[in-house]
């Protein structure tokens, strides 16, 4: 039996929605493919009844919790799926790996006065990382965020957060109430167990930042004087439908840049167990005021696979670096 599972009340009312759905479509049309689905909806809402949900019909063991959440009709580990069911599970996974790859902005993008580099790596095939970039004719929008959870479940969300934005920059709002409204777009997509963390900054071409935080890491702001962490208290997106959200205003000056980076980077560990650490992090960025942002993501990049020492990824990792750059800009939108 799977302990693992542990908000089985949660699976249980996703699997009644669904039941109700299908419910309605089966007095339609008597589908037979409704219909098996129907079955095994009953047949799923059974197992939590008796206890024996996430547990693998071949093996016994417990199942992979992150999957059952993405999809509570199955019945086995992946180590029990037969060669068919691998293939298309790889398969799958492939696609979602080609499809996130697409949402993610182009590299090297120079917007409104500013030139931008970042770096995305996942863990696995997918990633529950966020990352964005967006131009509304006037201003940079930058979105970097984190969601809870790894594999294709916080792949989903992160395509849900990344849709949101996409409709909601154009609308104009002023960005507290931008993020307050993705908020609660959010809560109303997902299981009350899901949440995300989350930057968005707004900048205009005279090195004007207003950045709101959603439980995320602080935004470093670098420049010759040192590093300066944009902290904040603001709660992450997803815990409470009507939470509310601040901003903060900062100046950058030509040359200087602001990073921006999830818990991926600094949680990052060597073969001692030891991790990176946000204070070593920001010791690094300290020695890159004089770089672009090119030039900071691979410093960056490199600092942590010597820190690694190749020992693989515990977490996806994102680090977008933001240079202001007035003199000689375009701007061009993805």
């Amino acid at each position: 039996m799977s302990t693992q599972v542990t908000d089985l009340h949660l699976v249980r009312d996703q699997l009644l929605v669904r039941r109700k759905k299908l419910e309605a479509a089966t007095t339609k049309s008597h589908a037979v493919n409704l219909v098996q689905l129907l079955e095994e909806v009953d047949k799923a809402l059974e197992r939590v009844e008796i206890g024996s949900f996430g547990e693998c019909e071949a093996c016994k063991g417990a199942m992979e919790t992150e999957r059952l959440l993405a999809d509570p009709l199955a019945r086995f580990c992946l180590e029990c799926l037969n060669p068919a069911e691998q293939r298309a599970l790889e398969q799958d996974l492939q696609l979602a790996s080609r499809i996130q790859a697409g949402l993610l902005p182009r590299q090297d993008l120079a917007i409104a006065g500013w030139k931008t580099s970042y770096h995305y790596e996942p863990a696995g095939p997918v990633s529950g990382d966020y990352c964005d970039l967006l131009h509304d004719g006037k201003h940079l929008y930058f979105m970097v965020g984190d969601v809870s959870g790894k594999g294709i479940a916080a792949s989903m969300l992160m395509a849900n957060l990344h849709a949101t934005f996409r409709v909601l920059v154009p609308s104009g709002l002023p960005l507290n109430q931008l993020v307050e409204r993705a908020n609660r777009i959010f809560c109303g997509s997902t299981l009350p167990t899901q949440y995300a963390t989350l930057i968005v900054g707004k900048a205009d071409e005279y090195g004007t930042v207003e950045i709101c935080n959603g439980g995320h890491p602080g935004p470093v702001h670098v420049s010759p004087k040192g590093v300066n962490v944009v902290q904040s208290e603001g709660l992450p997106i997803g815990l409470f439908h009507d939470q509310k959200f601040s901003t903060t205003m900062l100046k950058v000056a030509p040359g200087e840049a602001l990073v921006v980076y999830t818990d991926g980077v600094s949680e990052a560990e060597n073969p001692d167990g030891a991790q990176y650490s946000d204070s070593a992090f920001n010791t690094l960025l300290r020695e890159c005021h004089a770089l672009s942002s090119r030039e900071i993501i691979e410093r960056c990049i490199r600092e942590v696979l010597a820190f690694r020492a190749g020992l693989p990824r515990l977490d996806d990792q994102t680090i977008l670096a933001l240079q202001f750059s007035p003199d000689g800009h375009f701007s061009r939108q993805h």
